[in-house]
């Protein structure tokens, strides 16, 4: 079954056409990578998807639902979460604060229940607490609780991020570049996460240069070249394609 659909999305800057009339599926409980050269459009679509830009053209939907123009609080809410190819953490903050903050779509205490502390609001930020630490633990960062964000490795920061999206109880979770600039041992954890994440019903879509990393966790591939569609299918029939080699590699004059 269908999780997200784009259907002739575009997008254009000025005159840049960023994103030209793509459509694909993401199949629900699927580990799907978006791949392409720089400047391909991959977070462009991700973009779109997430609502922090609105398509040109198109529809997207999720679930059955149009999201096209939603705000990206909204689409959250909904199930979509995201990380970021440039880590964006609350350096300064503990690292279990920063997990919290992704919590925050699903608490439902009002300015009333925070001013005078009402026994459900601390009954919330309690199970608040212990999700946070649940995700925590379940990136390996368990240990780091108490330490600030920024003080993590660069790996872990990402790992960071990725249990701050899966706290807000995301359907889809969006994975921007996660093996960026990770070593080896790493990526080696990180390919592990990605598969744990898929076994807890959570939908995985990414963008990653990392074609090893590609090729071991993603069972559909999509390749953009100049914010166009040009193949999609299993890694090993997307490795052989003409026009993906081509837009890989450059043509032989």
């Amino acid at each position: 079954m269908s999780l997200l659909t784009l259907d002739g999305v575009s997008k254009i800057f000025g005159g840049l056409v960023a994103v030209n009339d793509v459509s694909f599926e993401v199949e629900q409980g699927g580990i799907v990578g978006l791949i392409g050269p720089n400047g391909a459009g991959k977070t462009t679509v991700f973009n779109l998807i997430t609502g922090n830009y609105v398509p040109d053209g198109g529809d997207i939907r999720f679930a059955g639902q149009s999201i096209r123009g939603m705000k990206p609080h909204t689409i959250v809410g909904l199930g979509i979460a995201r990380t970021f190819q440039s880590i964006r953490l609350f350096p300064t903050l503990p690292v279990v604060e920063n997990v919290l903050a992704g919590r925050h779509c699903r608490m439902h205490a009002g300015i009333l229940g925070s001013m005078f502390h009402t026994p459900a609001q601390r009954r919330e930020e309690r199970a608040a607490l212990e999700r946070a630490m649940s995700e925590l633990e379940f990136v390996g960062l368990a240990g780091a609780w108490a330490d600030a964000a920024g003080s993590l490795s660069y790996g872990n920061q990402r790992l960071l991020e990725m249990a701050r999206a899966l706290a807000s109880d995301p359907r889809l979770i969006i994975l921007d570049e996660p093996a960026g600039s990770m070593n080896d041992p790493e990526t080696a954890v990180l390919i592990e996460l990605i598969h744990a994440i898929r076994k807890r019903g959570v939908t995985v879509l990414l963008i990653e240069h990392d074609m090893g990393l590609v090729m071991r966790v993603c069972e559909k591939l999509l390749v953009l070249e100049h914010g166009a569609l040009i193949a999609a299918g299993s890694p090993d029939v997307v490795r052989r394609d003409p026009k993906v080699i081509e837009a890989y590699l450059g043509q032989d004059d």
